[in-house]
């Protein structure tokens, strides 16, 4: 058994890095919020949010994300609550599990 990721959680992670860097990120929870201007000067922030992501994604038996967007989601839910001061209608707040950062 092979001990690195396996190629749909590589591709998993590298779509959620380009969603961040293209400002796409949670469409359309995000819209009209420059979570870019409030990061840039913040990397320790940025890691959180990309830990929030690995720590939600979940991987089938073969690896494999089941929850990719569910995972994009809870990301974007603590981009808007850290842009805003509030979480997004309808979401729940983040638990601390979610926010480890390992």
């Amino acid at each position: 058994m092979s001990s690195g990721l396996s190629h749909g959680a590589s591709g998993a992670i590298r779509r959620f890095a380009g969603w961040v860097a293209r400002g796409s990120v949670g469409h359309p929870m995000l819209d009209g919020i420059d979570y870019w201007s409030e990061l840039k000067y913040s990397p320790s922030q940025m890691e959180i949010c990309f830990a929030i992501f690995s720590n939600v994604l979940e991987l089938d038996d073969q690896g494999d994300p089941i929850n990719e967007k569910y995972a994009e989601r809870r990301a974007a839910t603590w981009l808007y609550r850290y842009c805003t001061g509030e979480l997004p209608l309808g979401e729940e707040d983040l638990e601390p599990w979610e926010c480890q950062l390992y």
